[in-house]
């Protein structure tokens, strides 16, 4: 399940209020800043920070390459 383009363009990180970038084919929102994940559970962001997860640093360059590849936006600029 995809989160509407409306959504997106406001959700922001909830500790640092920067932008993220949404992988829908695997269902979490990253923040690159801080290499955090924020799961979508039934389509519904956690934008928890106590639940958000840590992104390993071999998962964080594996992200930084696939936001670069598939061309994937920010949820705002």
């Amino acid at each position: 399940m995809s989160l509407d383009a409306k959504l997106l363009e406001i959700l922001a990180c909830p500790q640092d209020k920067g932008a993220l970038y949404y992988f829908s084919a695997d269902g979490f929102l990253y923040n690159p800043r801080l290499a955090r994940k924020y799961l979508v559970r039934d389509g519904i962001p956690v934008m928890l920070i106590d639940e958000a997860v840590a992104a390993s640093a071999e998962e964080q360059s594996l992200l930084q390459q696939r936001i670069h590849d598939e061309k994937i936006a920010p949820t705002f600029a």
